[in-house]
C-alpha cells in the first residue's frame, strides 16, 4: 500500500514540481506547474499549491484558491489547478488531490467549491463528475463551471 500525501511547496521541492508534466494530449487542459505557482507566487493570500506525493515520490500537483471577497463567485472557493503526471494517471492521484483541497475548504468553513474545466473530448470532464462536481449553467472564458457541495 502506498502513502499519498500533500505537501507545501518548498525550496527543496519546487523543482520536481515544476518537472511534473500530464500526458501530451493534455496539455491543452491545464497551464505547466511553473506557470501555476508563479501565479500562486503573485497571490500568496489566496492560494493554495500543493505537491502530491506517492511514497515521497512527486506524482501530482494542485491548487486551490480560498478568496472570499472575489467578485465571481466561483473564484471564491476551489480548484484551480490540477496536474496528475504522465504515466501515473488512473492511481487516484487525482482524487486525493482534489480531495486534498475540499478538506481545506472544510476546515474554512466554506459550504461548497468550484473547479472551472473545457469542455473538449479527452478532457477533465468525466473525472469532475465522477467526484461529484455538477455544471451550474455557468461557463467562464469558454470553461464548464462545476460545484460541489461539501
Amino acid at each position: 500500500m502506498t502513502t499519498l500525501t500533500a505537501e507545501k511547496i518548498t525550496p527543496d521541492n519546487v523543482a520536481a514540481a515544476c518537472q511534473l508534466a500530464v500526458e501530451p494530449h493534455q496539455k491543452d487542459f491545464v497551464a505547466p506547474v511553473a506557470v501555476s505557482l508563479a501565479e500562486a507566487y503573485t497571490q500568496p493570500e489566496v492560494a493554495w499549491p500543493r505537491l502530491i506525493l506517492d511514497d515521497g515520490e512527486p506524482v501530482a500537483f494542485v491548487m486551490g484558491g480560498f478568496n472570499p471577497g472575489a467578485e465571481l463567485d466561483f473564484f471564491r472557493c476551489g480548484i484551480w489547478r490540477l496536474n496528475v503526471g504522465a504515466g501515473v494517471q488512473g492511481r487516484g492521484h487525482g482524487r486525493f488531490a482534489v480531495e486534498t483541497v475540499l478538506e481545506e475548504a472544510r476546515r474554512r468553513g466554506q459550504q461548497a467549491a468550484t473547479v472551472l474545466w473545457l469542455p473538449a473530448e479527452g478532457g477533465p470532464e468525466g473525472f469532475y463528475l465522477k467526484l461529484g462536481f455538477r455544471p451550474t449553467g455557468q461557463t467562464f472564458n469558454g470553461e464548464v463551471v462545476g460545484r460541489v457541495e461539501l
